[in-house]
């Protein structure tokens, strides 16, 4: 037997009016023009102002000026914030519509702790010192955290409260052991301080390279996942009835937050608030579908990225604050405001 759905719920599903596909058809390609505006100020824009000739000759002529190298070097740490941008952004979309939960983030499943723990392991137990050594040991860390947390919360019997609550879990033990690790070696500390507050300032095109082939495979599975996502966040009975598989979507999606966010952290540390904010908003103009939500999360999650990194270079110059401790004073009272409204609603 059929089950009709209620009215709202299929208005969910039901193609947007022309005028209002329209307004967001305007929407992403203004939302494609800002990026590209943050991309020209990430590069112009540091210690050293550069003029908009500069940058121009950096890019494209080879004369071999000091303005050539600073643009040379601020197009790859540009080049990741965009990767890493929109890993953040459709990890945290994703991961919203998995559990159904408008504040979860990618730290949720703990997959942000356990790239986080084995990078320490690396540093302090293995003599891991460079950026190229450890990215792949971060790497596999979130992986094996997602891993336990899909299989900790039921596998293909998971819930999204049994995967919050196992990632919440994990997340708590591998901190302090993190921590622990920390405290008791003065090396790993030294070379682990900067990474652990999340950072754009080691990029480089090994780094690039590197993750680059998780990052696009991630992107292209996240999106490919926008309608079977649109049913499991109507609930498990609902998308039952519209023909969802629920344990291969939930599976698949672990498997997209896992390799993003993963590789996120791996090449620039833990940057919060990202992926938490960015589809957050995006959610409150575009309405419930995905398949609206994740490419305008891809394109205005690296312009909060980019624009808080250039943020942070222009406060205190000639030094910079790390892009995560910039992202955490944005997100932190927008997080607050968030939960509060949520609260409002529910009185």
């Amino acid at each position: 037997m059929l089950v009709d759905s209620p009215p709202e719920q299929r208005a969910e599903t039901a193609p947007a009016p022309p005028n209002r596909r329209a307004i967001r058809v305007v929407g992403l390609l203004l939302s494609v023009v800002a990026l590209v505006l943050v991309a020209v100020a990430s590069i112009a824009i540091g210690a050293k102002a550069l003029s908009v000739t500069e940058v121009w000759h950096g890019l494209f002529e080879e004369s071999g000026t000091y303005a050539d190298v600073v643009v040379a070097d601020r197009l790859s740490r540009t080049v990741l914030g965009l990767l890493v941008g929109a890993a953040l952004g459709l990890s945290g979309a994703v991961l919203q519509a998995l559990t159904r939960n408008p504040l979860a983030d990618p730290g949720l499943l703990g997959i942000n702790a356990g790239a986080s723990a084995a990078v320490v392991t690396a540093i302090s137990f293995l003599g891991v010192t460079s950026l190229s050594g450890y990215v792949w040991f971060a790497f596999l860390g979130a992986a094996a955290v997602g891993a336990v947390v899909w299989f900790l919360g039921g596998s293909r019997g998971a819930t999204p409260v049994r995967l919050a609550l196992a990632g919440t879990a994990i997340s708590a033990a591998l901190y302090g052991y993190l921590q622990a690790v920390m405290i008791l070696d003065d090396a790993a500390l030294n070379r682990m301080r900067f990474w652990t507050v999340g950072s754009l300032s080691s990029a480089s095109d090994s780094t690039i390279a590197q993750v680059l082939p998780f990052l696009l495979a991630g992107s292209v599975l996240a999106l490919a996942l926008a309608r079977p996502l649109n049913a499991v966040a109507m609930g498990d009975d609902t998308a039952k009835a519209l023909g969802a598989d629920l344990n291969r979507t939930r599976a698949l999606s672990m498997l997209a937050a896992t390799v993003l966010s993963g590789a996120a952290t791996a090449a620039c540390g833990p940057i919060v608030f990202v992926g938490l904010m960015v589809p957050h908003v995006v959610r409150s103009f575009t309405g419930p579908d995905l398949r609206w939500i994740l490419p305008y999360a891809t394109i205005l999650s690296p312009v909060l990225l980019l624009g808080s990194d250039v943020l942070g270079r222009v406060v205190a110059r000639p030094a910079e604050v790390q892009v995560g401790i910039v992202t955490a004073l944005i997100g932190g009272p927008v997080f607050i405001f968030l939960v509060r409204r949520r609260r409002l609603a529910q009185l």
